[in-house]
């Protein structure tokens, strides 16, 4: 396979859970820094890589308001999780000598420079890894939204959503032995069948702005690599008809 890539620049979306690495703390450095030098090798082909990153492994704004709070208070409070985990994984892309900059949609101008979409974009050409934080900034908005909006502002070719489990399934493969996974999708299709590959208002955002979606397990080393070169890997969401894979 050439090692030029597929994308030019992409969005790479990960959950917060993703930083966990499977532990029971919140942050798992290993887990952090092989994910960091996963989106190194991929800017060292010259792919300009733009980041949204959950935050339900420190607090979910749903599981809070489940348990009584005021819906939009703890969206905030899940907002501020994602700024620490977009500072630590700056952290861990610095550590492996990746320029990166933490821009955030609710100002906190000591830690976080403000989203800006023209700022965005020319780090995004000079090479550096950006990682937008605070999700819109607003509550009861995901953080799938989030990285479908940032991916249509500032021109992202793909969303990478990079999960623990190998692409999109008919239903769920951890219950069910007989689950198929699908090699190709369409968004309307995913939509009707209600397949939770993301919510409902980044999907209908991907689909105005036409926006293919690949979702792939991060857990397998090199996938993110793999992705960027074209190879046939998870599940890739388009406008197009929908083939599964058997």
């Amino acid at each position: 396979m050439s090692d030029t890539p597929a994308f030019k620049r992409v969005l790479l979306k990960l959950s917060g859970e993703m930083l966990a690495g499977g532990t029971e703390h919140a942050l798992s450095p290993s887990a952090i820094g092989r994910f960091a030098e996963e989106v190194k090798e991929i800017t060292e082909l010259g792919v300009e890589v733009a980041m949204v990153i959950g935050g339900g492994n420190i607090f979910r704004g749903l599981a809070g308001a489940s348990r009584g709070m005021d819906r939009a208070h703890a969206d905030y409070m899940g907002m501020l999780a994602t700024v620490i985990n977009a500072l630590a994984f700056q952290d861990a892309l610095e550590r492996c000598g990746v320029q990166s900059r933490v821009m955030s949609a609710i100002p906190m101008d000591k830690i976080a420079e403000p989203y800006i979409r023209r700022r965005a974009m020319r780090h995004l050409e000079k090479g550096r890894v950006v990682i937008f934080g605070a999700g819109t900034g607003n509550p009861f908005f995901s953080t799938d939204t989030a990285a479908a909006l940032r991916a249509a502002e500032v021109g992202a070719e793909v969303i990478l959503k990079a999960t623990k489990v190998d692409g999109v399934y008919d239903k769920d493969p951890m219950v069910h032995s007989d689950a198929v996974r699908y090699e190709t999708l369409s968004y309307l299709e995913a939509l009707q069948q209600q397949l939770k590959v993301m919510d409902s208002t980044a999907m209908a955002m991907c689909m105005d702005n036409d926006i293919p979606l690949v979702v792939f397990d991060l857990n397998t080393v090199g996938n993110v690599m793999r992705v960027i070169r074209g190879e046939n890997v998870g599940t890739r969401v388009t406008m197009g008809p929908a083939n599964m894979e058997v």
